[in-house]
């Protein structure tokens, strides 16, 4: 491996949802074809690599995160060699490529569950899942208390070949999504052989599905009524033992000596101590840190977040270059856009079992340009934070979330398993416009078959990529220089931030400094004058005029030498 920095500790990653990003064969669904079609954009904006949602072989049920199939990728993204040509198409610009593993649960069409379903209790077989018989005279209630993520019960019973009912199976998320069982060898050697195949077809790095979630408590215990345990551990969740397979991955990783591999967790967790445990030396690469995507538009909750981040971290590894870093997020195919959270007026109750849900996908009346106002504010201070930064397909163009997509347009597990409760998350996935007059806002090919697989609001022509791409105030181009800047910035800058405080005369006024850049942003609507003892403003989110920094919005200044 060279002894350079590693790319990934600094990186800024583009997360590709790619059902919605291209259309290349006019099928009306994104596809690898498409992504490659499009590339120069990303270039363009100045990524480092891209992460591609999960485009293995599978039934759907879930956006893909149901897999049939590891070792390939589904003819509906142009197949395998797809991937070949976009992988070559990225390296030759200097593009990693990340793919996404789900290694919790795979689709209950896999060879290996419809195995089990066809072999009796106690067989090797079911052994690869979690099947139990039930509670109850006739074994008529499920195994324990758990529930899924996706609501209802996370068990499901299955039905013998006589007819009779059969034992139960554990699926942490839809029914069609059964959980492995991470306590056997065969498990463990699969997704380490998964590794290698996709390592040797030259993918950078993978994204981890619930890195947390693989290892389940010793009996399968009820569930408290908070879900963890004291010290955080969830029974269904966050289990010691899970660290032994990320152990185990990071070696796959270090048998390729001569390249810079990256792998990152999501981990969902109750503290940053927890989350960050995930990142010690020779464990992952880099661990999403999302408390603070889940913290409203305030100062004093954006800087105890950070603040609890960089604590862990400096508990977690001593000397940083021997640990991972964090992976700062504000937008994901799981949570409503940033535009429309910031922007949310009044909140709506929402009834969910999911907590991430209750925070990031709550609905309401939203103020579009302050969600855009803040949204862009938000991105400065993400990007100038030690570690990652990933971002979500679409948000460079300032999209809001779709909110009003017609009830039977809608795909997500979500809404069906909540009987329509809960919206679930198609509102972050439709598919993006690049051109403003073009059919399907340009997703797909003029002399497209197919209509796009979930619909376009017509307000989209105003955020496509070519009307963008063109005005000099865009969110497009703001991003675009918000990246080269970054890059020019941060360059061997330190791994630690110091708080203004000196500097900071009001509390809804967050002022930090990392290396030669002070960053201040304003969280409330009042403007604030930036003296002239913070420095030259290199780069803000908004315009400004006689160095007063406007509410809502962020400055990047260097300091006078």
């Amino acid at each position: 491996m060279s002894t350079a920095r590693p790319w990934w500790r600094d990186a800024v990653v583009y997360q590709v949802y790619v059902k919605s990003f291209a259309d290349g064969d006019g099928d009306g669904t994104g596809d690898l074809d498409g992504l490659a079609s499009r590339l120069d954009h990303l270039e363009r904006l100045g990524v480092d690599a891209l992460w591609l949602s999960p485009c293995y072989p599978s039934p759907g049920r879930d956006g893909g995160y149901d897999i049939a199939d590891y070792f390939s990728i589904d003819p509906l993204y142009g197949g395998t060699a797809a991937l070949d040509r976009l992988v070559k198409a990225a390296h030759d610009r200097s593009l990693k490529v990340l793919l996404d593993i789900v290694p919790n649960h795979c689709s209950a069409e896999h060879p290996w569950f419809q195995q089990a379903l066809n072999s009796p209790a106690g067989s090797s077989q079911r052994a690869l899942f979690h099947f139990h018989d039930g509670q109850g005279a006739d074994g008529e209630l499920p195994p324990n208390n758990w529930q899924s993520v996706f609501g209802g019960s996370a068990w499901t019973r299955t039905t013998d070949p006589d007819g009779s009912p059969g034992q139960w199976y554990l699926h942490l998320f839809d029914s069609w999504q059964p959980d492995l069982n991470w306590d056997r060898p065969e498990v463990r050697a699969h997704f380490q052989d998964m590794l290698r195949h996709w390592f040797d077809k030259g993918v950078d790095g993978f994204r981890i599905d619930v890195a947390a979630m693989l290892v389940k408590a010793d009996g399968l215990p009820d569930r408290p009524d908070n879900g963890f345990r004291p010290g955080g551990s969830d029974p269904a969740s966050n289990q010691p033992a899970v660290h032994d397979i990320y152990r185990s991955w990071r070696a796959v990783t270090e048998e390729y000596a001569d390249r810079d591999l990256m792998l990152v967790g999501e981990i969902w967790a109750p503290t940053a101590e927890h989350v960050t445990a995930f990142i010690r030396p020779g464990e992952l690469h880099e661990a999403f840190y999302f408390d603070l995507m889940t913290q409203n538009w305030d100062a004093a909750a954006f800087r105890a977040s950070v603040q609890r981040a960089l604590q862990a971290m400096a508990a977690t590894a001593p000397v940083p270059d021997q640990a991972g870093v964090l992976a700062w997020v504000l937008n994901s195919h799981d949570a409503h856009r940033a535009v429309s959270r910031y922007g949310l007026t009044t909140a709506e109750p929402l009834e969910s079992p999911d907590a991430m849900a209750r925070l990031l996908r709550r609905r309401g009346p939203v103020d579009v340009a302050v969600g855009q106002a803040r949204a862009r504010a938000a991105l400065l201070f993400q990007l100038a934070l030690p570690g990652a930064a990933f971002l979500y397909q679409g948000e460079e163009l300032g999209l809001p979330e779709v909110m009003d997509i017609p009830d039977e347009a809608r795909q997500d597990p979500i809404w069906t398993r909540s009987a329509g409760r809960e919206h679930g998350r198609d509102g972050c996935r439709v598919p993006l416009p690049w051109n403003a007059s073009a059919p399907s806002f340009g997703f797909s090919p003029a002399n497209a078959a197919g209509k796009p697989w979930l619909p376009q609001p017509l307000w989209f022509a105003d955020y496509a990529q070519d009307r963008q791409s063109t005005d000099p105030h865009s969110t497009l181009n703001f991003y675009r220089s918000a990246l080269t800047a970054r890059r020019a910035l941060f360059a061997g800058a330190p791994d630690q931030i110091t708080w203004a405080d000196h500097e900071q005369p009001r509390p809804d006024v967050l002022i930090f400094t990392r290396g030669t850049l002070t960053v201040v942003t304003v969280f409330g609507d009042a403007p604030f004058h930036l003296s002239e003892e913070l420095g030259h403003v290199t780069l803000a989110s908004t315009t400004i005029s006689n160095r007063v920094l406007p509410g809502s919005s962020t400055a990047w200044l260097i300091r006078n030498s």
